[in-house]
């Protein structure tokens, strides 16, 4: 069957495609589908590339790379780059975009009067002014990850198209070994203890956490006081080195031991797991631990599940709205975030010791509804279901 073929160019800008952060395994996904489908491409790097402008090859052609800039978001260099790819012979004259993934408050300074196609993050109760500020550009088209952000865009009298991220299913299955070994035997996990499992970047402001961290370890804390056969798995870099908390003296404080933890191999998680071995720690896990205090989509959520695992999620914010039927969801109060004059919820210790409870008393194994429910989200389904649909008229306008 012919491939259809897309006339236009797109610059990408977020993290470099295919490191080893949300962002990135996202950008790599849309990338490579849109060589595959005609469109000339560029990645403008705000993480993962410096110094020098690259050429990469893909299964499906090449596209430019452009390296970071000097501000602490890139936003300083993208006009320049974006002359330079709409320059480009095989580029010039096509019909061409920006499309930003990444937090949209960070370009209140961008000086850039071409067309912008916004898929944003909304990871707040309620609508920074930041964000809608930008989003109310003439020249900005929104693109919303989650049904909540579309709400919040409507309530705000926006229009956007609903966009979800995407996950590999053919990697993110249930998968029982890890680098040739039963996989609760690489992690020292015996099979009668309740493994739970938090996926996150420990990465913040050194106040403010947005994947409620401390909460969550106190909470499994006291989950565990009287559950002692329950270990956390913890893939997260365990110090302070990106902004976020330094784990070995919160663990302590909450009063979790050595024995209660376990942590991944620090220069490994730092350049990154095969996601085949990520997919077996998941499939390890009893149930995943993904409350935070918003997320914008939250692709550990729907990996884990699309792993088997039922996850304990916030019940706020896009969360719910990738909690498949297993999942158990938390309660939460309003909690005020100054710098972006929004609120976030912090969630209630309580809703999550009880969430685990209920998931420690729930039948074990496999769960097949969970598999089920995040096939929606499958990266190949979301390409074909939404970003064609949007491409094909956008670039056909």
């Amino acid at each position: 069957m012919a491939i259809e073929k897309l006339r236009g160019a797109v610059a990408l800008a977020s993290n470099s495609p295919g490191v080893s952060t949300g962002y990135g395994v996202q950008g790599e996904y849309l990338v490579e589908r849109m060589l595959k489908h005609g469109l000339k491409v560029a990645a403008l790097s705000n993480y993962g590339l410096e110094g020098e402008i690259r050429e990469e090859k893909t299964r499906h052609g090449k596209y430019t790379h452009y390296p970071k800039g000097f501000a602490q978001y890139s936003q300083d260099v993208i006009p320049a780059w974006m002359q330079h790819f709409e320059s480009k012979p095989d580029v010039k004259g096509l019909p061409s975009a920006l499309l930003t993934l990444y937090d949209v408050w960070i370009y209140d300074t961008l000086q850039f009067e071409g067309d912008v196609l916004s898929w944003v993050p909304l990871d707040h109760v309620t609508l920074p002014p930041g964000v809608l500020k930008f989003l109310l550009r003439r020249n900005v088209t929104p693109i919303t990850m989650s049904p909540h952000g579309q709400r919040q865009l409507e309530d705000a009298g926006i229009e956007s198209t609903y966009i979800p991220h995407g996950v590999d299913t053919k990697v993110f299955k249930p998968t029982d070994v890890a680098y040739g070994m039963p996989v609760r035997e690489y992690l020292g996990v015996r099979d009668d203890q309740f493994l739970v499992g938090m996926f996150a970047a420990n990465k913040a402001n050194g106040i403010l956490h947005r994947k409620a961290v401390a909460e969550n370890l106190l909470a499994f804390s006291l989950f565990k006081k009287s559950h002692p056969d329950a270990v956390l798995y913890l893939h997260m870099e365990a110090s302070n080195a990106f902004g976020g908390f330094v784990l070995p003296r919160l663990l302590k404080a909450v009063g979790l031991d050595a024995d209660s933890v376990i942590m991944p191999d620090p220069n490994t998680l730092r350049v990154g797991y095969p996601q085949e071995v990520l997919a077996a720690f998941m499939t390890a896990c009893d149930v995943g631990l993904t409350v935070s205090y918003g997320e914008g989509f939250g692709v550990p959520q729907v990996e884990l599940q699309s792993c088997g695992t039922p996850v304990v999620a916030s019940s706020w914010a896009a969360s719910p709205d990738l909690a498949g039927p297993d999942s158990y969801l938390v309660e939460g109060q309003l909690f005020w975030d100054e710098p972006q004059q929004s609120f976030y919820q912090i969630p209630i210790l309580g809703s999550i010791v009880e969430a685990l409870n209920l998931a420690y008393d729930a039948p074990r194994g496999m769960s097949e509804a969970s598999i089920d429910f995040a096939k929606q989200f499958d990266v190949d389904t979301v390409w074909a279901w939404y970003w064609m649909p949007f491409l094909r008229s956008y670039f056909a306008s």
